[in-house]
């Protein structure tokens, strides 16, 4: 499976399971017009920008064009990307009418399409430098047992504190944590930052 370097935005929940099943790349929902009230997120978004790169990857109708012009706006000056989807009129398989505007979105798409708008935007595809980190270099699920982090009395807590400490969203889950902790920082890294 090709290695994506940037981070890719992409609306919900079943587009991050397609575009996940196309590349190997650190893929964040954003929940569709629900960004726009959540500061953290945005924060977030900013600090993966300059650290990684953004791609976004929206349906490609009204709405998906609005979030991506206002993430355009919010985001300018940062290093992001614009991958487009094709107008594929039809239905998703798990929904039972087609869409207002009769459109695919990226959930509806064939791993071959996400990978050619990737390819169009741009993308880094690269052989692999974040997943082939040594694993000493890699914050594991023990590191964060370890550092009370999760798993442990107070751990929820400790977890809120370092969220706010980092400028990252309250709701994210120690699994979510981790995930976006291996995309910013090494090990090493996120041990001196505590």
């Amino acid at each position: 499976m090709m290695r994506v370097k940037e981070v890719i935005i992409v609306e919900g929940k079943y587009d991050k399971n397609t575009v996940s099943q196309a590349v190997d790349a650190a893929v964040i929902e954003i929940s569709g017009f629900q960004i726009f009230s959540n500061k953290e997120k945005l924060s977030l978004l900013r600090s993966l920008a300059e650290k990684r790169g953004l791609i976004i990857l929206t349906d490609s109708d009204k709405s998906g064009f609005f979030i991506r012009g206002r993430l355009r706006g919010i985001l300018s000056g940062k290093n992001v990307k614009h991958a487009y989807i094709p107008d594929v009129f039809g239905r998703e398989r798990r929904k039972s009418a087609p869409s207002k505007e009769g459109k695919l979105g990226v959930e509806g798409m064939s791993c071959d399409v996400i990978i050619s708008a990737l390819q169009r935007a741009g993308a880094c595809f690269e052989d692999n430098q974040y997943a082939t980190r040594n694993a000493e270099d890699k914050i594991s699920k023990t590191d964060l047992y370890q550092l009370g982090l999760s798993g442990g009395v107070g751990s929820a807590e400790k977890r809120r504190a370092l969220l706010k400490k980092l400028s990252l969203p309250e709701r994210l889950s120690s699994n979510g944590l981790l995930d976006v902790l291996n995309i910013l920082y090494t090990r090493d890294e996120f041990i001196r930052l505590l």
